[in-house]
């Protein structure tokens, strides 16, 4: 008779499971809470400490560390050997581990005391996991109660594949891998009273979640991935997505969260070249967007905030874009990119992305931050003249947009929409210039937004014979006083945000 040690703190499907498993003929050994709940559903149950022949102790912080249980399952059945001490010292083999850990990450989350959290710290859990894993050829380990149902198919037909026994042991070591990473990188950011003490853990465990191979990465000859959960899942309809495809929709869909009315967002190479925000069709606000700079949209990334419809998906099909990216789509619209098979289209439902920090690579180590979540500190009017309510909300639609463009960036936007960009200029009053061109549509009237301050008042000074209104940027450079006199000078407002938006 093949035995199976349960031992679960997830106990979502154990009782069909043990249940399924004893059908079979094996024999259940169990622990504590989980072998209660067997044993009320009828499930015949050896506790652990008839195993061991010694009790539970120190409640419950040990209960499975023993000779008779880990000699069990790291006995090797094809060394002679290993079996052969197993009969001297009076050990039975154990065939099977079913375990998953105490919620260390739930109690930290949901603001668990620090006695709390220390107790959901798994001892035995993780030395049994990995103890099974590491002789999966011999030891079945199961951690995921979605593989409860496979398992028992697998066993019904005579017994889980030794490949199968590999893939519960790779996910097994995962299992207690990013568990333990959790509790180093929470350890990691307390005192020894349980007070955080650092934004970020002094020594980072990074778990990367599962990896998906992409065509390439920027550039054909490199190679890429993507870790994480597959943003494919969304993917309604095109070609499997790139590693270009998947930072500009990021970049796009990110810009259209900021925007509470409906909104249209275009992007290429992560940079905005088009955005249109307000109460109309969603096809009208496509179209205002797409104006701004219809060269550069080409071959675009498109981002809605609101479920795009069929009139909207026709528009977008007289033109080739990339990808289409909105929290849903009408079965018109669906019916309508279908015409276009290589047009990527992602209904992201109500997911958002909300990443907890942001990584990337430089120097051969690790630059970590977290998010740019806030959009300002302040709202601080500087100049003589004052903006009215419509006024304001134009600069902080220009704000947003600023927030979303590579550094230097500056933008101009009027009634809702976005009229020139600068991007990612070593000098502002490049990024400027370059926007005040990139413009199709006269600026009188339009709204200067700026990622950061006006080192010189230069940049003012040209936009104000452009004939813009008024101008938001965070301040807080030592010619500050120069920048306000020239707005003063030329009847324009000035609102200070005190919140810089760099975009490397």
């Amino acid at each position: 008779m093949r035995r199976a040690l349960i031992s679960v703190y997830n106990k979502a499907g154990i009782v069909d499971f043990a249940r399924g498993l004893v059908e079979l003929g094996w024999k259940i050994i169990s622990t504590g809470g989980t072998a209660r709940a067997l044993k009320d559903a009828g499930v015949e149950v050896v506790d652990i400490s008839q195993v061991t022949g010694f009790p539970e102790i120190l409640d419950g912080r040990v209960k499975t560390l023993h000779p008779k249980v880990h000699g069990g399952i790291l006995a090797r059945r094809d060394v002679k050997e290993h079996m052969e001490t197993l009969k001297k010292v009076g050990v039975e083999t154990i065939d099977m581990v079913v375990v998953n850990l105490y919620p260390f990450r739930r109690v930290v989350e949901e603001g668990g005391s620090f006695e709390e959290i220390v107790e959901n710290i798994d001892i035995g859990g993780p030395t049994l996991i990995r103890a099974a894993a590491k002789n999966f050829r011999d030891v079945i380990v199961v951690v995921d109660p979605e593989d409860y149902g496979s398992v028992l198919s697998f066993l019904k037909e005579g017994d889980v594949p030794l490949e199968e026994r590999f893939k519960l042991a790779r996910k097994a070591f995962y299992h207690t891998a990013t568990y333990d990473a959790y509790i180093s990188n929470y350890f990691h950011r307390i005192d020894q009273g349980g007070n955080i003490s650092s934004p970020f853990p002094e020594r980072l465990v990074l778990d990367l979640g599962p990896s998906k191979a992409l065509r390439y990465g920027e550039n054909p000859h490199q190679k890429g991935l993507f870790y994480g959960e597959d943003p494919g899942r969304f993917l309604v309809q095109g070609k499997e997505l790139s590693y270009n495809n998947i930072m500009d929709a990021d970049a796009a869909f990110s810009l259209c969260l900021e925007i509470e009315e409906p909104a249209c967002v275009i992007v290429k190479h992560t940079n905005p070249c088009g955005v249109a925000q307000g109460n109309g069709p969603l096809r009208e606000l496509f179209v205002k967007a797409r104006e701004c700079d219809p060269v550069s949209a080409f071959g675009g990334i498109i981002a809605f905030n609101r479920e795009v419809d069929g009139d909207t998906a026709q528009e977008i099909i007289k033109d080739f874009y990339e990808v289409v990216v909105a929290p849903g789509f009408s079965e018109k619209a669906k019916k309508t990119f279908s015409k276009k098979k290589d047009l990527r289209v992602l209904e992201l439902g109500d997911w958002r992305p909300e990443p907890s920090f942001l990584v990337r690579s430089a120097l051969g180590g690790y630059l970590i931050q977290d998010p740019d979540l806030q959009l300002f500190a302040k709202l601080e009017v500087v100049t003589k003249e004052k903006p009215t309510d419509e006024d304001m909300k134009q600069l902080l639609f220009g704000y947003r947009i600023v927030k979303h463009v590579k550094s230097n960036a500056v933008v101009f936007v009027k009634d809702g929409k976005l009229l020139g960009v600068g991007a990612g200029q070593m000098s502002r009053v490049d990024s400027v210039k370059i926007a005040m061109e990139k413009s199709r549509e006269p600026l009188n009237g339009s709204y200067l937004a700026s990622d950061a301050f006006f080192p010189f008042p230069d940049s003012i000074e040209l936009a104000a014979k452009a004939g813009i209104k008024g101008v938001i940027q965070p301040g807080g450079s030592l010619r500050d006083q120069e920048v306000i006199d020239a707005c003063n000078r030329y009847g324009l407002f000035m609102v200070f945000t005190g919140m810089r938006h760099f975009k490397h």
